[in-house]
């Protein structure tokens, strides 16, 4: 049954009004009670800070899951934007472990291109393995890929944090969390967590399972990988205890630790404002990124089928590439989706930078964002665009 009368909060900037209205019909549509939060910005101002939901306000932090990716690979540009990495160098030239199995010659490019066939090991991955990405990084030095490294490529799931950030490591000594924490998050005041302190703990609402119709459970249940698929292997479901992704985020140690790959927390507040200080001018500050690292982050560097989801060429070096899927995007848009549907992006086009959190997994949204995310992400941008 859809929540036809939804009380939305927060506030909008004028011409922005559009983004308001969007958002409360598509949630109105929703079967389920929503729990969301939408933020905009358009070239580094707050133009829209909305929320709904009983369990939710402008403060809620939920689990973002692979957003977490993009705030992990911000990182990685800045670094290669100054020189400290080589998108062409082979990562055993970084971390001479990585070597084993045939992946020495793997790039660091093919590799934020998910193209390393490393989605994960055999036997799965414990869950206090898949917590910290000190002990993935050692697991995955040694395993056998799973196809021909940079032959094809497949979502890294919960893994794709850990390498790059096992690269940055040895090349700064520093971990990734550090600094993102340094560079990124504190500077900014940012409320999007690689670890979240015990303090903040109390503000944290844990992700809702999918209610799915008897209709929807039963394709759900026929479309489930078999454990030892590569699609089972990315998701962990060929592990002794099996990855429940609705668990795995309301784990304690998950958010103390937060994995690059998926175990992130924040608001959209949190997500919105790193994309807006990656495109833009944001408290005196130069945008974090150049024109010319954007466009080859966000740029499709591969053709093909994704061995993992099916899909086709969607990423780019770290981020997904989105023009392809939101038409209202320009060609060097970025960003990731968070497996309960939500989704963050910069649009250097339209100057919007834009996060969409829910707490709840929704269907058919699967693993990535929800079918949601065109509306309102259209709206946002004709609203830019008349300003």
């Amino acid at each position: 049954m859809a929540h036809e009368e939804i009380s939305v909060h927060g506030t909008v900037a004028a011409g922005f009004e559009g983004v308001r209205e969007e958002f409360a019909a598509v949630l109105g549509e929703l079967r389920v009670e929503p729990e969301a939060q939408l933020v905009v910005h358009h070239h580094g101002r707050l133009v829209a800070d909305l929320w709904a939901g009983p369990g939710t306000t402008a403060d809620t932090l939920s689990a973002v899951y692979s957003i977490t990716k993009g705030a992990a690979h911000l990182v990685v540009a800045l670094l290669v934007q100054e020189g400290v990495l080589d998108l062409d160098r082979e990562v055993a030239a970084y971390w001479p472990e990585f070597g084993a199995e045939g992946k020495d010659r793997l790039t660091l490019r093919e590799l934020l291109a998910h193209r390393a066939g490393l989605v994960g090991v055999d036997g799965g991955f414990t869950a206090a393995e898949l917590a910290d990405d000190r002990l993935i990084a050692a697991r995955l030095a040694g395993q056998r890929p799973f196809w021909a490294p940079g032959t094809a490529y497949g979502y890294h799931a919960f893994v794709i944090g850990a390498l790059t950030g096992e690269v940055v490591r040895r090349v700064t000594g520093r971990s990734l969390h550090e600094l993102y924490e340094e560079r990124i998050r504190a500077p900014y005041g940012l409320d999007l967590h690689l670890g979240l302190p015990e303090a903040l703990e109390a503000r944290f609402a844990e992700v809702l399972p999918m209610l799915p119709t008897p209709e929807e459970a039963e394709r759900l249940a026929a479309g489930a990988a078999a454990p030892d698929s590569i699609r089972g292997i990315a998701f962990n479901a060929n592990a002794p205890r099996p990855t429940d992704l609705v668990g795995f985020a309301n784990t304690r140690a998950v958010r103390a630790l937060g994995p690059a790959s998926s175990g992130g927390v924040g608001t959209a507040r949190g997500v919105a404002g790193m994309y807006a200080a990656a495109i833009s001018e944001v408290g005196g500050r130069a945008p974090l990124l150049k024109p010319e690292t954007i466009a080859e982050f966000a740029r499709i560097h591969y053709r093909g089928t994704d061995l993992v989801t099916g899909n086709e060429d969607v990423f780019g070096l770290g981020f997904e590439e989105l023009s392809g899927r939101y038409r209202a995007l320009g060609p060097t848009a970025f960003g990731h989706s968070g497996a309960t549907g939500s989704l963050g992006l910069a649009d250097p086009d339209s100057g919007i930078a834009y996060a969409y959190t829910r707490r709840r997994f929704g269907v058919p949204s699967g693993y990535g964002a929800g079918p949601e995310n065109h509306r309102l992400i259209t709206a946002a941008v004709r609203a830019a665009a008349d300003r």
